[in-house]
């Protein structure tokens, strides 16, 4: 409310003649909204800006750490990611045409979303009373499935379920899952799926191509693993590596 409450008043003091065309700028721009139809109330208005920032941001972050941990453990799925990006973009930015091409880092990305799913579980309502097998569930009850037992089962994965083999997605999700759209469900499944999945992973990809482009890294020897649950799987002391510059001149 305070970063809110200073753009209101350079409007007030007339220093801006809006209160910004960014996603924060739009909200309150909505919470002044002359039309009290349109209007967002107080509440609204914090609720959006926590989505923002826990599910557009602390996603990613999750994400793209947990791919570095992986690919610093492994040398070799590092060495082939960094090739992929080099022969795509060379040391340019990457663009949104090169990163529809990277096949590799999307199996990467796939398997570390397997291993260390963006969330531990999926909140869902009984709507009316179910039977599951041999489980009766009652209405209005409800249930945090968690996507990460689905994603660690032997049955559905292998008896090397717990190992990092992003080959397992060489072929796709469907090959993967075996067209089981319930083994694999990082951003949700069916009509409720995260509609900003296209936008994480564009996001993801973008930073681990520019990581890759300028370092190398390995895994230091102070880090202590130890996966937490909070609103993402998070490590609960950070993740330490050791960069090298792969510019001889830095």
């Amino acid at each position: 409310m305070k970063i809110v409450k200073k753009r209101e008043d350079r409007v007030a003091n007339g220093e801006a003649d809006s209160f910004g065309n960014d996603f924060l700028g739009l909200l309150v721009n909505a919470y002044h909204d002359l039309d009290e139809k349109n209007r967002l109330s107080l509440e609204e208005l914090v609720d959006e800006c926590k989505t923002f920032y826990l599910a557009g941001q602390e996603t990613v972050n999750s994400l793209l750490a947990w791919t570095v941990f992986l690919l610093a453990i492994h040398g070799d799925w590092q060495e082939k990611a960094r090739r992929e990006v080099i022969d795509i973009f060379g040391n340019q930015t990457p663009d949104t045409n090169g990163l529809a091409k990277l096949k590799i880092m999307s199996m990467i990305l796939n398997e570390t979303l397997r291993l260390y799913g963006l969330s531990n579980g999926l909140m869902r309502k009984v709507g009316r009373e179910v039977q599951l097998g041999k489980i009766v569930l009652p209405a209005n009850i409800d249930l945090l499935p968690l996507n990460v037992a689905v994603h660690h089962d032997p049955q559905l994965w292998g008896d090397d379920v717990h190992l990092f083999k992003p080959e397992r997605f060489a072929e796709g999700i469907a090959e993967a899952t075996k067209c089981n759209a319930g083994a694999f469900f990082p951003f949700g499944l069916g009509p409720r799926s995260c509609v900003g999945m296209s936008f994480a992973t564009t996001e993801t990809k973008i930073a681990l191509s520019m990581i890759l482009q300028r370092y190398s890294f390995t895994l230091s020897p102070a880090y202590v693993h130890s996966p937490v649950a909070a609103i993402t799987v998070q490590p609960k002391h950070g993740i330490q590596i050791i960069l090298e510059s792969l510019n001889n001149d830095v």
